[in-house]
């Protein structure tokens, strides 16, 4: 009977880390070709028609561009409403407890003003495509913490757990390669603004290469490769990051140092290991919102609800410096703000997995499965840390994006601001994939 019941727990045990989630069926993928869009968001608006049916038009832009980011897509519009400290009380259904925090925090200068809802998510048609496919192919394995069966598209429109939501945001939408410049900036407990470092970065989206297919893909998603050009003790650091669904080795990095003259490996840049790159002042996890793995966490979809959150903020995004920040916060002035459906999705630590915020809550907007907002808690289950992720329109794609984040540590009354953008280009055609490895990292350091 011993002998019987441990066999069974063998099997429950290797079953349980082997779950594959069934991909949905043929009659609800006909929806993303009916009442749904292409990447599962509702078609139809809401009832007061605050949100507008979604119509699927490209957006036009006639604004000057920075780079391939139009700065102002909606030049002459004026907010409906204005939210702050003295008002929030009204509104606290749409807004998140991170949001609020802030406007207590800053009740003289923090406000969000709520501009009028545009749904300018829209995608390439071959994305379209493999979205379609993928509904009734892709399905998650490994517990979750992998995806197979997909390509080119987002992974699960029509999700049925929080961990396929998560899939969804780290395999949204790209061009095929990017090249920016940005900078990451602290802003200190009385205001005060330091840069941490200047970069220059090429990236590259395997899953969406346009000559790719599921049976070609390596299952690597994102590329990443970027120098620091200052401050001058700095510059010339380099690091090579590449993202992956397997499991076992979801991440990959090599990192040249100035001072050692060498490339190492770099393992521990994932997960909560504070951002180097941004003198410690958020986790690297927190880069972008999401980046990386979902193993540490347990993935709980809450389920769906309209919440005002960043939105088509092209204006923010290619503002100057002094014209972007704010004491504490980013300029309420630049910065839009909408009302959009979101997936609430909550995690907490999974079993035998540690991380040094326990519990988050993230809310992924439904047309774009982008992150818009974070709340991070501690172990006493209070808010810690609250992110605003700023997604922007870039019709050379087409599609929504998303670069720059601001984690504020509500704790020490700082703001880390990772990935502020000086540039940002689609580039006209790929990098080779060595480009993207410690060797060629190396090799670029010793010219």
């Amino acid at each position: 009977m011993k002998k019987t019941m441990l066999c069974a727990a063998i099997v429950a045990l290797m079953a349980g880390t082997t779950t594959v989630f069934a991909a949905v069926t043929a009659d609800e993928a006909s929806k993303l070709k009916s009442t749904l869009t292409p990447l599962g968001g509702e078609k139809a608006g809401n009832k007061d028609g605050s949100i507008p049916a979604w119509d699927g038009k490209k957006t036009v832009a006639s604004s000057p561009k920075a780079g391939d980011i139009p700065t102002q897509p909606f030049p002459n519009e004026k907010p409906v409403v204005q939210i702050n400290a003295k008002n929030m009380a009204q509104f606290a259904d749409k807004l998140s407890e991170g949001t609020q925090a802030l406007m207590k925090k800053y009740p003289e200068t923090f406000r969000i003003d709520v501009y009028p809802t545009h749904r300018t998510a829209v995608a390439p048609q071959f994305v379209y495509d493999n979205t379609f496919k993928n509904a009734t192919h892709c399905k998650t394995k490994a517990g979750g913490n992998s995806v197979e069966g997909c390509y080119g598209g987002i992974p699960f429109p029509i999700p049925k757990e929080g961990v396929e939501a998560i899939w969804n945001y780290l395999l949204r939408v790209e061009a095929e390669a990017t090249e920016v410049s940005f900078k990451n900036i602290i802003t200190a407990a009385d205001g005060g603004r330091t840069l941490a470092t200047q970069n220059e970065q090429v990236n590259q989206y395997p899953y969406y290469f346009k000559d790719g297919s599921v049976e070609k893909w390596s299952g690597e998603y994102f590329l990443q490769r970027f120098s620091t050009v200052a401050p001058p003790f700095k510059a010339g650091e380099s690091l090579v990051i590449r993202d992956g669904v397997d499991s076992a080795t979801p991440r990959q990095t090599w990192q040249y140092l100035v001072g050692q003259r060498r490339v190492r490996r770099a393992p521990t840049v994932a997960y909560d290991t504070p951002d180097f790159v941004s003198s410690g002042a958020n986790y690297f996890d927190e880069v972008m919102g999401i980046m990386g793995h979902p193993d540490r966490y347990q993935w709980k979809l809450v389920g769906k609800k309209e919440m005002y959150v960043p939105y088509n903020a092209n204006t923010l995004v290619t503002a100057k410096e002094q014209e972007a920040f704010a004491k504490g916060h980013m300029n309420p002035d630049k910065l839009r703000w909408e009302l959009h459906r979101v997936w609430e999705v909550e995690a907490t630590v999974a079993s035998g997995k540690r991380h040094a915020v326990p519990k988050r809550r993230y809310y992924l907007d439904e047309d774009t499965w982008l992150l818009v907002l974070m709340d991070g808690y501690d172990t006493e289950g209070k808010l810690w840390r609250t992110s605003q992720v700023y997604p922007f329109v870039v019709p050379a794609i087409p599609a929504v994006v998303i670069k720059p984040v601001s984690v504020f540590d509500l704790q020490k009354s700082t703001m880390s601001t990772v990935q502020f953008l000086d540039s940002f280009k689609v580039l006209p055609q790929r990098k080779s994939e060595n480009y993207f490895t410690g060797d060629a990292i190396a090799a670029d350091a010793s010219r």
